[in-house]
């Protein structure tokens, strides 16, 4: 599969068969999963702390064996005690929704966009069984 580079880390790049599944934003969530199934939480983590999501670039959290981590968001710790599962899915898949000014970016949307790589046009940054896997482990994250 080939590859993009987001902020100097190499992502699978997704492609058009893999299209955006259909959600509904209920209030300040998104309650139905994107893929029908729970995501694999083992592989939501994995996916953080690789920073291939770019999560930690921003977010710190329960991460020991990372040892640089960001400071310009929340801390990930105690996110599955914050927000409910629908809300934290909401803003994996488009946090602006929420925020307009927001500098996380919009992990699942594709519209709207400005300044996006030719390379990424139409082309959500995770796919989203991606998502629901992040989405599994940070639910886990209770204190």
């Amino acid at each position: 599969m080939a590859c993009l580079t987001v902020f100097g880390f190499a992502l699978p790049a997704i492609t058009a068969a893999q299209a955006l599944a259909p959600y509904t934003v209920v209030g300040d969530g998104i309650p139905d999963s994107l893929t029908g199934a729970a995501g694999d939480a083992a592989r939501g983590r994995a996916l953080i702390v690789d920073r291939a999501s770019t999560c930690i670039l921003c977010h710190s959290g329960p991460f020991p064996e990372q040892k640089f981590q960001g400071d310009l968001a929340p801390s990930l710790a105690g996110a599955g005690s914050r927000w409910s599962v629908s809300q934290l899915r909401l803003r994996l898949v488009d946090a602006s929704r929420l925020n307009p000014a927001t500098i996380m970016p919009s992990y699942y949307r594709v519209d709207g966009l400005d300044r996006v790589g030719h390379a990424w046009r139409g082309k959500p940054i995770l796919s989203a069984e991606q998502i629901e896997d992040i989405l599994a482990y940070l639910a886990t994250l209770r204190e």
